[in-house]
């Protein structure tokens, strides 16, 4: 053994010991060790960097993006409530389902992209269904490596071993030549991860408030807002048609409020805030409140040819993507002060409709209309997202002290999902043809999204983890150190010396083990590249077919489980779930020798010595 490598073996098992540790935090330690290795001398600072500009780190970047599209416009929501539909309240069928949905896109695009798009769906059911996001991550994770192994493109080790076996003369792999091993792992995987999720924590990576936010059901309670509310459809008969809403004044003759009005827009709809000069038309759908319980309905509808529509839940909840509530207190030099609600014309000042008003800890429930408003009163407040917002900036009327937890739930863009699902559908086929490198796949994707109004540059950057990305890039310089030392040929060498006389099953289990530990310290690509060689000399060495060996290599490449920087995979996964070093290597070690028991068993099968 060199100095050189002597002095690379230290920083790393430095790495990992502080990895285990947990201190400092894991993209610190990338930093320190991507500053360290240059002092050795077996790599320069530029070649330290260069993981920053590597395609892989710059795809994941750019899926993230494309992840952050399909959540703004509701794809990722819907997909997560798809799941949460068909699971029920079973927890098992839900890991169950959301697993080998993974597992199937995860078989035509990159496992690691396959991981960004769904971080955001996991957190959305774990958030819907109050399950901790802990005991979803690591089955994501697991389920994106295990698809790794259904096909050809589903992870770059297979591309590497495949072109390996290219350049020894050989025929490379076809596309489903990994799928009769790929799918028994998948599906032991889903159901290792049944009694393995025992062992993974309950916390969350996020730290939530002490303090929870309300939600719209909590004001529907606390201002007694259940049975007032109507939809009612304007009909072509209706003495309303043509006729604006200040004219028809409902509120003063009727007692009806209208919170917002529904409008056909081509396919779809559209809700509109009500404004005095708004002029209603047939078909229109009135969200109505009704003010005092004397308001006969019947009569209304029979008076003005509207036609009473069901409501799926209580006071418009069904309608919260958009309109939603918010409470707003009387600001001390509001002009508001000394008027009733509606001398104030507060509908018209900021396009909302004021529910209720509480004034200290009594709720005025059928007054407040005709009740002058004082400082410090609190008004429950109807209307747009965006016009409740825009309260924000105008604190001299009013000061927002509360806004709902469903506003986390709003979707900025949710016109635009088809333009997002076209998107996604566009970038796996051209990872799965091949046509462009994967990465310039992404960079299309990412591009699209902007353009098409999918996402925007605050959100796109907000919406990459830049912690994953720091620790995958910084611990690659690690692979190009140790092949320079000599250290993976020192390993190489020792395997065909401890296992060259070994029968062909006890040799696929040795060389299985040997990548699967080199995979602990450097990426599954890097993995791959190193051993792909070695296995084909083997088989070399002993006149026997190179596809066993080849593919045991990039099944093991691919089983990286046991530790969060063995991929990119697990070390996306990490943040949201809240795991330590410790999580991965006690889930992940023993799934990872079921993996080799199935391969040495399967591939000698499938592929004859």
């Amino acid at each position: 053994m060199t100095s050189d490598l002597a002095v690379v073996l230290a920083l790393l098992a430095t790495a990992i010991v502080m990895f285990a540790a947990n201190r400092p935090r894991m993209d610190a330690v990338a930093l320190l060790m991507l500053t360290l290795l240059p002092f050795t001398g077996v790599v320069s600072m530029g070649e330290s960097l260069a993981g920053f500009a590597d395609p892989n780190v710059i795809l994941i970047a750019t899926l993230f993006v494309i992840g952050e599209g399909l959540v703004r416009t509701g794809v990722a929501q819907r997909i997560g409530d798809r799941l949460t539909e068909r699971a029920g309240s079973s927890s098992t069928r839900l890991l169950v389902l959301l697993m080998l949905a993974v597992g199937v896109l995860g078989a035509v695009m990159s496992s690691t992209g396959v991981v960004a798009i769904f971080i955001p769906v996991a957190l959305r059911i774990a958030q819907g269904t109050g399950t901790p996001p802990s005991r979803l991550m690591m089955p994501l994770s697991m389920a994106a490596l295990a698809s790794g192994m259904i096909t050809l493109v589903a992870t770059a080790p297979n591309l590497v071993v495949s072109s390996a076996l290219v350049r020894h003369g050989a025929a490379g792999f076809g596309f489903f030549s990994f799928t009769p091993i790929g799918v028994p792992i998948l599906l032991l995987s889903v159901a290792y991860m049944l009694f393995a999720r025992r062992w993974l924590p309950t916390k969350s990576g996020d730290t939530a408030s002490a303090l929870p936010r309300p939600s719209l059901r909590d004001w529907i309670d606390k201002y007694d807002l259940a049975g007032r509310e109507y939809r009612l459809r304007v009909s072509p008969a209706s003495p309303l048609v043509g006729r604006d809403l200040e004219t028809l004044d409902l509120r003063g003759s009727c007692g009806a409020n209208v919170l917002a009005v529904e409008r056909s827009r081509g396919k779809g709809s559209e809700m509109l805030a009500p404004s005095a000069k708004m002029e209603l038309k047939a078909g229109d759908v009135l969200l109505v409140d009704i003010l005092a319980s004397r308001v006969d309905v019947g009569e209304l509808q029979q008076r003005f040819a509207l036609e009473a529509l069901p409501l799926t839940e209580g006071y418009f909840s069904d309608r919260s993507q958009e309109i939603g509530m918010a409470e707003a207190m009387v600001a001390p030099d509001s002009p508001l002060v000394g008027k009733t609600v509606t001398e104030a014309r507060f509908r018209t000042r900021h396009r909302l409709t004021v529910l209720g008003m509480r004034r200290g800890r009594t709720a005025l429930r059928q007054s407040y209309l005709q009740e002058p408003l004082r400082i410090g009163d609190t008004l429950l407040v109807v209307g747009r997202w965006k016009d409740i917002e825009a309260i924000r900036t105008n604190t001299a009327d009013l000061v927002l002290l509360h806004l709902p937890a469903e506003l986390d739930l709003v979707l900025p863009a949710p016109r635009r999902a088809p333009h997002a699902l076209a998107v996604l559908a566009l970038v796996v086929a051209l990872m799965v043809s091949g046509i462009v490198p994967n990465v310039q796949a992404g960079l299309i994707g990412a591009l699209l999204m902007g353009a098409l109004g999918c996402v925007d540059f605050p959100s796109a950057y907000g919406s990459i983890h830049w912690k994953s990305l720091v620790l995958i890039a910084g611990m690659m310089p690690f692979s190009l150190a140790l092949e320079r030392t000599g250290g993976v040929e020192i390993a190489a060498e020792a395997l065909v010396s401890f296992a060259g006389g070994a029968g062909g099953h006890a040799l696929l289990a040795s060389l299985f083990v040997v990548t699967a530990l080199l995979g602990l310290f450097v990426s599954n690509t890097a993995t791959a590249v190193l051993m792909a060689p070695v296995a084909i000399a083997i088989a070399g060495e002993l006149s026997v077919s190179p596809y066993p060996f080849a593919m045991i290599v990039a099944l093991a490449a691919s089983a990286a489980f046991m530790t969060p920087v063995s991929s990119p995979v697990n070390t996306l996964v990490v943040e949201p779930g809240g795991y330590s070093f410790g999580d991965f290597v006690r889930v992940g070690v023993p799934f990872t020798v079921v993996v080799l028991i199935v391969s040495v068993i399967l591939v000698p099968l499938l592929f004859p010595f």
